[in-house]
C-alpha cells in the first residue's frame, strides 16, 4: 500500500527528514497537507538565509566602460552570481516552508530565464522576488510580461514598432500561458506588436516603457481586435479557457507524473481553483490520481541534492567555501544549477536524467556528500529510515548489505539507488 504521507512530502517539498516524516505520519494526511500548503507564521528555518541585497549592477549608468572596467564589472557579476546561487541552494535546504520553496523553484523552471544570457544578478533577483511574492498566477503573469530579466533573455529589448521581435510573444503563448495548439502564427505576430516599446534598465532594475517605440495600431489576437498593449494582451490570454488548463497540466507534469496524462476530472477540479497555485496543488494532492503515482517521478538533480542534504543534516552555508563550490560545480555537471536553466523550455524531466553519464556524475556527488555526513554506524535498514525510502528491492538490499562494513560507501550507494532516485 502506498505511503501517501511520504509521497506527499517527497513531491510537495525537496524531501523530508526522518523526523519530519514521522511527525507527518502521526498528524495524518489532511493535517500534513494543510500545514504544507498553508503554513502558519514566518518561515523559521529560512530566517537564517534572508534574501541577499545586492549593490547596483556595475554596468548601470555606464555608457562606454573601458576594457579594464569591463573586466572588473564582469568579475563582480561572477562573484554576485555565485553569491545568489549559494544563497538559494542554502535557502531551499533550511526552509521550513518546503512547499513554498518548491513552488518558487517550479516557477523558475516555468518562466525559464538564465543568468548565462541575462548576466545581471540584480535583474535575476528582481524576477526571483516576483516568484516569491506572487500568490496568484494573474498577478504573476502581469508582472512577468514586463520582467526585465525575461525581456532581456527573450530579446524583448529589440522589439520595436519598426522591427517587431516575436520571441517573448511566442513563448507567452506556447510555454508560459496557453500551450501548443491554442494560437496561430498570426496571433504571435500581432502579439509581438503589442509588446513593442519595453526596454530593461539596469539602473532602475526594471523594464521601462518607451511610447515612441510602441506600435499603437489595432491588432487582432485570438479573434479579438483592440489596440493591444502588454497589459491588455496578458488579460486576453488569462481569459482564455486554455490558460488555467495549461497551468494545471504543468503543475501535474512537475508534481504528479511526467509520463501519464492529467486525468480530465482532476484537471477540471484544478481549473476551478485557478489562479491560486497552492489551491490547485491542494486539489491535486487530495486526489486518488495523485496517490496512484508513487514511484513514477524521477527526482530532478536539485530535488535529489537538496533532499540528501536535508536528510543528512548538512547545510550548504556551513560547509567550507571550497567544498560548497565543488558540490555546486558537480550539480551543474548534472545539468541543473539554479538561475541557469538550459533554455526557455526549462529543465528536462523523467528518464532524461537517468543517462549513464549522469549516473557517473551523481555517484561522484553522492560520494562527496557522504564524506561530509556525520555517520558512524549504518545498516541498510537504518539507511532506509534516514533517507525516507519506503523499502529496498531485494537486489538493492543485497548490494547495500555487502557494503555494510563501510558506512560511507553504504550511504553513497543508497543515495544513487533506484529507490532513492524516484519519488
Amino acid at each position: 500500500m502506498t505511503d501517501v504521507v511520504a509521497l506527499l512530502l517527497r513531491r510537495a517539498g525537496f524531501g523530508p527528514t526522518a523526523s519530519e516524516l514521522s511527525a507527518a505520519r502521526q498528524a495524518g494526511y489532511p493535517a500534513t497537507l494543510s500545514a504544507l500548503l498553508s503554513p502558519a507564521g514566518p518561515d523559521v528555518g529560512a530566517t537564517s538565509a534572508p534574501v541577499p541585497v545586492l549593490a547596483r549592477d556595475p554596468y548601470a549608468g555606464q555608457r562606454d566602460p573601458t576594457p579594464e572596467q569591463k573586466v572588473a564589472f564582469e568579475r563582480r557579476r561572477e562573484i554576485e552570481t555565485e553569491q545568489i546561487t549559494r544563497w538559494w541552494v542554502d535557502r531551499m535546504t533550511v526552509a521550513s516552508h518546503q512547499a513554498v520553496e518548491k513552488l518558487i523553484f517550479f516557477w523558475h523552471g516555468h518562466w525559464a530565464t538564465s543568468i548565462k544570457k541575462v548576466r545581471s544578478p540584480q535583474l535575476m533577483m528582481v524576477q526571483h522576488r516576483t516568484f516569491r511574492q506572487s500568490t496568484d498566477f494573474v498577478t504573476m503573469a502581469r508582472q512577468m510580461v514586463v520582467d526585465a530579466a525575461l525581456s532581456l533573455y527573450l530579446d524583448g529589448n529589440r522589439n520595436t514598432r519598426r522591427a517587431p521581435n516575436e520571441n517573448l510573444a511566442r513563448e507567452l503563448f506556447e510555454l508560459f500561458m496557453l500551450g501548443i495548439g491554442h494560437y496561430t502564427e498570426k496571433d504571435v505576430k500581432e502579439a509581438g506588436r503589442a509588446l513593442t516599446g519595453w526596454r530593461y534598465s539596469l539602473a532602475q532594475e526594471r523594464s521601462i516603457f518607451n511610447p515612441a517605440e510602441h506600435d499603437p495600431g489595432s491588432k487582432t489576437i485570438l479573434g479579438s481586435t483592440l489596440d493591444f498593449t502588454a497589459a491588455t494582451l496578458i488579460d486576453l490570454l488569462l481569459a482564455q479557457e486554455a490558460c488555467p488548463r495549461f497551468i494545471a497540466s504543468r503543475l501535474w507534469f512537475r508534481y504528479g507524473s511526467s509520463t501519464r496524462p492529467l486525468p480530465e476530472a482532476l484537471r477540471d477540479k484544478m481549473v476551478a481553483a485557478f489562479p491560486i497555485p497552492m489551491a490547485m496543488l491542494k486539489v491535486m494532492f487530495s486526489d486518488d490520481a495523485f496517490h496512484a503515482t508513487n514511484g513514477e517521478m524521477v527526482k530532478q538533480p536539485i530535488e535529489w541534492f537538496i533532499g540528501a542534504l536535508r536528510q543528512l543534516g548538512l547545510r550548504p552555508a556551513a560547509l567550507p567555501t571550497e567544498t560548497h563550490d565543488e558540490l555546486l560545480k558537480i550539480l551543474e555537471d548534472l545539468g541543473q544549477l539554479p538561475f541557469a536553466p538550459p533554455n526557455v523550455g526549462g529543465w528536462r524531466s523523467g528518464g532524461a536524467w537517468l543517462t549513464s553519464a549522469a549516473a557517473q556524475v551523481r555517484l561522484r556527488l553522492a560520494g562527496k556528500i557522504a564524506e561530509r555526513a556525520a555517520i558512524d554506524r549504518l545498516t541498510p535498514e537504518s539507511l532506509a529510515y534516514l533517507l525516507c525510502v519506503d523499502a529496498w528491492s531485494n537486489r538493492t538490499y543485497a548490494v547495500l548489505r555487502d557494503a555494510a562494513s563501510d558506512p560511507r560507501r553504504l550511504l553513497t550507494l543508497g543515495l544513487v539507488s533506484p529507490e532513492y532516485l524516484v519519488a
